[in-house]
Order: structure tokens, then C-alpha cells, then sequence
């Protein structure tokens, strides 16, 4: 982030570089002043006339003088922060992995079945004012449900999941962008703002590259939450063979990394379920920059208040 984006005005941080003069301005007074003390040999008369000072809350006199000073500069050159807000709409696609590996009992009582349950549970807690999509992950991604506030309707399109073969991730994310657009729009032509949580326990198999649906995520502005799911000893029956089904951990990374999303790894179903608490939180919020000078305006003025208080200390007679 550049000071542009920080700033609304930095051109008046340069009012910035009177602080080290002063600093050092300071320093040359201290030590000048130690110099002349160094003329009284009669130290016993000098204690009689000058009353002695303390060095430490005169040093925290300045300090707190600078603060105050580089506080107000920073209030005066308009910061910007980034505060969590609420998002009044949204289309929420979950992408589930259907591929014959979620058969695998490592999670119980199937991948599957496990993340069907959570998977009602996390749409069952968004807002209901979110659309909600659908789409099947397999070597044959499908949109089962497009994007809709009627939680039934989701659970419906859930619960209907059934194993197949293959797993496209790639044709699954463009699958997942256009159930986006299928959302309504609101009065003002624009599309909600939309997610993409994908929930995968395999590697790529069949279709287009991953990396470039991540690609086009990101350009499309709409983040992948990733979930690595199952655990590296998951195994299934394949044509009567014993096959390890780990997760491709490396690969949902790459995607949510490469679309501005994040990425999740659930072992569990008690994994599943705060993964999906923590990408119902992110979701559910968004940054929105705002002008935070007034905050600024106060540090300076706390700042400023104690250093006054530290200056009328070294002319007071304490008993």
C-alpha cells in the first residue's frame, strides 16, 4: 500500500522533516548547557541559586512533545483506515466435491455425508438475504442449484449430492463464476458480490487447468475459499482395489492464493465445521477504507495534554 492509498493528502507529511531538526536541535541545547554548567567550580553555591532539574521528565517532556507533534501531522495529512463492515448482499456458490474418493470413512460417517451436513449448517448461518448456489464437482461439474435465498431449496440440491466420477477443479470454478451471474441483480443493474467456497478431497483429473479458473476468478474479482478435505490415510475400493485418497493440499492453496482467497484444511467433521464458522466470518464481511483522522486528531491532543503536564512538573515545588 503506497501513501497515496494511506494518505488522502500526503503531501503533508513533509511537514514531517522538522522533526529530526528538532531532535537535533535538542540535543546540541543539552549538550551545550552541559558545557557551561562545567564553568561553576562552586558547586554548593550554583545548588543555592538554580534549583536542580530532573533530566528524566525533561527528556519525557520532549518526547511527548514530538509525539504529540508527529500525531497531529499525520491527523493533518487525512489517514486512511480499513474497517469490517457487513455486506448487505452476496451470491455464495459452494463448489462439492463429488468424485468416488469422498466415499472414503476417514471422516465419518463418509466424506460425503459429513460434508453434506456442514455444508446445510454453513448456509443455514449466512444471512438470509445471500444467494446461495450449488454446483457438483466431478469430471462433469454441474450447477445443481442456481443462486437462490431459499435455504430449502438449498438443502434440497445438498442433500440430492451423489458420487461420480473424475474431478474437474477447473471446470468446476468456471462453472461456479457463471452460477454468479445467474444471480439477481440489484436496482442499480450491478451483480451482488460473489464467493466461491470449494470443498475438495482429491487432485485434478479431467478438464481445464485449475490455475487458470483461479486466474479468472481473481480477474472477475470473486475470491476461492478453499477447504483440503480428508485426511492422508482416506482409502477407498476402486474396481475392487484398495486406493489412498489423500487431499491435494498444495493445489487448493495455489487457487486461493492466485484468486485472493484463502485456504482451509479440515481432517474432521469437527475440522469442517470451524473451517466453515471462519470462511462464514470473511464472507460475511467486507473492508471498507475510512477516514480516520479524528482518531489521529485525539492521539495528538492526549499526547499534547501530557506533555504540558510533564513541563508545569519541572517548575513545581514538590514537597
Amino acid at each position: 500500500m503506497n501513501l497515496s492509498e494511506m494518505f488522502l493528502q500526503p503531501e503533508r507529511l513533509w511537514v514531517l522533516l522538522v522533526v529530526p531538526v528538532l531532535v537535533a536541535l535538542y540535543i546540541w541545547a543539552t549538550l551545550r548547557k552541559k558545557r557551561s554548567g562545567m564553568r561553576f567550580t562552586n558547586t554548593a553555591v550554583l545548588g543555592r541559586v538554580v534549583r536542580k532539574q530532573s533530566q528524566w521528565r525533561r527528556h519525557l517532556a520532549v518526547v511527548l512533545s514530538l509525539a504529540s507533534l508527529v500525531t497531529l501531522v499525520l491527523a493533518w495529512s487525512r489517514p486512511n483506515g480499513v474497517e469490517r463492515v457487513p455486506r448487505e448482499r452476496a451470491t455464495v456458490v459452494l463448489v462439492i466435491d463429488v468424485s468416488r474418493s469422498m466415499a472414503a470413512t476417514d471422516v465419518q460417517p463418509s466424506r460425503l455425508e459429513a460434508a453434506q451436513q456442514l455444508s446445510k449448517e454453513f448456509i443455514a448461518d449466512l444471512p438470509e438475504q445471500y444467494n446461495v448456489a450449488v454446483v457438483s464437482l466431478s469430471g462433469n461439474p454441474a450447477t445443481r442449484l442456481g443462486p437462490t435465498t431459499d435455504r430449502v431449496y438449498a438443502n434440497r440440491a445438498i442433500d440430492a449430492l451423489a458420487l461420480q466420477d473424475s474431478t474437474a477443479i477447473g471446470d468446476a470454478l468456471y462453472t461456479a463464476l457463471s452460477a454468479i451471474q445467474m444471480a439477481p441483480r440489484g436496482d442499480d443493474g450491478s451483480v451482488a458480490p460473489g464467493a466461491i467456497v470449494m470443498l475438495s478431497d482429491g487432485m485434478n483429473t479431467a478438464g481445464r487447468s485449475p490455475l487458470q479458473g483461479a486466474a479468472e476468478a481473481r480477474d472477475n474479482e470473486v475470491p476461492v475459499y478453499t477447504i483440503a478435505y480428508g485426511t492422508e490415510n482416506g482409502s477407498v475400493d476402486l474396481d475392487g482395489k484398495r486406493e489412498r485418497v489423500p487431499p491435494d493440499r498444495e493445489l487448493m492453496s495455489q487457487l486461493a492464493q492466485n484468486s485472493g482467497g484463502t485456504t482451509f484444511s479440515a481432517e474432521s467433521a469437527g475440522d469442517l465445521s470451524r473451517v466453515y464458522e471462519n470462511i462464514r466470518s470473511e464472507v460475511g464481511f467486507e473492508e471498507v477504507k475510512k477516514e480516520t483522522t479524528a482518531m489521529w486528531a485525539g492521539y495528538g491532543l492526549a499526547f499534547a495534554v501530557l506533555a504540558a503536564l510533564a513541563a508545569v512538573s519541572l517548575g513545581a515545588r514538590w514537597p
